[in-house]
């Protein structure tokens, strides 16, 4: 059902959580570092926040292929499992620039290296939770490399947005998933590691 109302999410531009096989990311910013990076003994963490469930496919693949420790952001507050609420309060956040307060921040941020950072396509930016775990979180220095599911939306103004809140930090080029493909999306996640040189 969450699936079919995700769906549904696209008609009115906010994609909440969904995922496909294809990559696709833009040059957002003069402050990335670089097309590929050194992960030879770097730890990493894959962050991520999912509504309907998509964005946690994608995260849980990237987990598998890299062996990535894995956290999953939760908001304070949960949004309603109602379609329309969920729509009429996220565009109302991000209208005023808000973000929606999270239950907690990984215990050990500091010690990772690379932190993917993965979000639904919301209203053509990232989740408010998320914004809300870039605001908190200090990943100067680290390795940034940002995730996106949406429904038709692609990667809008997402990769770009982190970018611009992750201050300090070296950021690879993002990857954006439909969500009519999430099971098959496997493939393409490889390639993409593959190609920002975070996998052989």
């Amino acid at each position: 059902m969450k699936r079919f109302i995700c769906k549904v999410m696209t008609i009115i531009g906010l994609a909440a959580g969904l995922t496909s096989g294809a990559a696709a990311s833009a040059s957002v910013s003069g402050r990335m570092a670089g097309e590929k990076a050194e992960t030879a003994g770097k730890k990493m963490l894959v962050v991520y926040y999912s509504w309907g469930g998509n964005t946690r496919v994608i995260a849980e693949q990237i987990k598998a292929l890299t062996g990535a420790d894995i956290f999953e952001i939760e908001a304070r507050e949960a949004y309603s499992s109602d379609y329309r609420t969920v729509v009429d309060q996220a565009k109302a956040e991000i209208q005023k620039g808000e973000v929606h307060a999270i239950k907690a921040m990984p215990a050990n941020l500091a010690d990772y290296d690379v932190v993917f950072v993965g979000t639904p396509n919301w209203w053509s930016t990232m989740a408010p939770t998320v914004a809300a775990f870039l605001k908190e979180g200090d990943l100067a220095g680290k390795t940034v490399v940002p995730f996106v599911t949406h429904g038709g939306g692609g990667m809008a103004r997402c990769e770009a947005d982190i970018v611009k809140m992750c201050e300090g930090a070296q950021t690879l080029k993002g990857f954006a998933v439909n969500g009519d493909a999430v099971e098959s999306a496997g493939p393409g996640v490889r390639k993409w590691l593959q190609s920002i040189g975070i996998i052989k």
